[in-house]
């Protein structure tokens, strides 16, 4: 188990550059309750989460010129948090060799210098999810580079096999976990490793996201259904088995994304399930038109025992090459609330005109 973490946390902590890495033995399958061994004044903490989507930058094929900083910045308003979530989907690298072969039509290989951490640390990302299908774009290498990059940055990382990442707030500690469907990330379709690590999780923190790229992706897919999902036969794992597993095993919090398009919200066991974010940002990488162009923050406070507080959807849109801004028209929550209501049923939180969400009671 990989286990990073934001501050001491009683754990074995060694320093070496501008990152900080804990060592700690393997946490036990159960967890004892947080009002035994936790300060009573943890019982009223909160914790304020803002998660995204899929987070592209530009490629070879064309980048912005100023780290990314102008790209981002029309959402800067709404990341806002003790944990700003994002699904990187672009390497911060100039080495590696693509995968894509010479002159493939059908690959793309996305990448910026590792310089463009200014953008994603500028727009208030705390932490950035690696569990995709390009954060290997560039193999191992690239890879690397990436994840040196953040920390440089003292931008957190989560989704390599066996990561979990540990972050302090105030007295409360929040774990972020990552899953895909690839080998270079914890395997969202094996669901007992996926139960065993989230239940690793829960043991030592007292909040656990979980975050996910699963499912089938474009326009034709924006509905949930049970079973596993394939695209371009490839298997795109199980949305709603992961997302129940994940919040059986400790999860508190569950925010996919892969699909490219905003999907439905479920309340699940008291707890939120989002089941696509959709496209973040881009840079002329992405057909952005119809649902693809139609984006969404999702901030969430939930109390240290991660118990739901209140939430909100931000609605955004993507404009010119793929800057999220803004959106008054609050197309993504339209979207959201028509998809939970056809998908979830009675398992789907109410969404106001102003973006809030409010749980199922009872």
């Amino acid at each position: 188990m990989l286990l990073t973490c934001a501050a001491g946390l009683g754990l074995a902590v060694t320093r070496g550059g501008d990152a900080e890495k804990d060592a700690v033995a393997p946490a036990p399958a159960t967890r004892t309750p947080a009002a035994s061994i936790r300060p009573a004044a943890l019982q009223s903490a909160v914790v304020h989460i803002a998660a995204v989507g899929d987070v592209t930058m530009g490629w070879d094929a064309g980048r912005p010129a100023d780290n990314g900083v102008a790209l981002l910045a029309g959402a800067r308003p709404f990341l806002v948090g003790d944990v700003v979530l994002g699904n990187l989907e672009t390497a911060l690298t100039d080495r590696g060799a693509a995968k894509c072969g010479a002159g493939s039509s059908s690959c793309y290989a996305f990448r910026v210098p590792p310089s463009f951490t200014r953008g994603l640390k500028t727009a208030g990302f705390t932490i950035m999810n690696l569990a995709n299908n390009h954060a290997y774009d560039y193999g191992a290498a690239g890879q690397a580079q990436t994840v040196a990059a953040l920390r440089k940055a003292r931008l957190r990382t989560t989704g390599r096999p066996g990561e979990i990442a540990i972050l302090k707030v105030g007295q409360a500690r929040v774990a972020v976990l990552g899953f895909a469907t690839y080998p270079w990330a914890q395997d969202a379709r094996d669901l007992a490793a996926a139960r065993a690590l989230v239940r690793r999780a829960d043991a030592v923190a007292d909040v656990v996201v979980v975050t996910g790229h699963l499912g089938a992706e474009g326009e034709a897919h924006t509905r949930v259904r049970p079973g596993t999902e394939l695209f371009l036969g490839e298997n795109r794992g199980d949305p709603v088995a992961f997302s129940h597993a994940v919040v059986q095993a400790g999860a508190d919090l569950v925010a996919l994304h892969g699909p490219h398009v905003l999907r439905a919200l479920e309340w699940y066991r008291g707890r939120l399930i989002a089941y696509s974010l959709g496209n973040f940002s881009a840079y002329g990488n992405f057909n952005l038109s119809g649902p693809s162009g139609v984006s969404a923050v999702l901030q969430a406070t939930l109390r240290a025992n991660g118990a739901w507080v209140e939430g909100r959807l931000r609605p955004l849109r993507l404009v010119g090459k793929g800057a999220p801004v803004a959106d008054p028209s609050a197309l993504a929550i339209e979207q959201v609330r028509s998809l939970s209501r056809a998908d979830m049923g009675r398992r789907a939180p109410r969404l106001t005109a102003s973006g809030a969400i409010l749980p199922v009671r009872g």
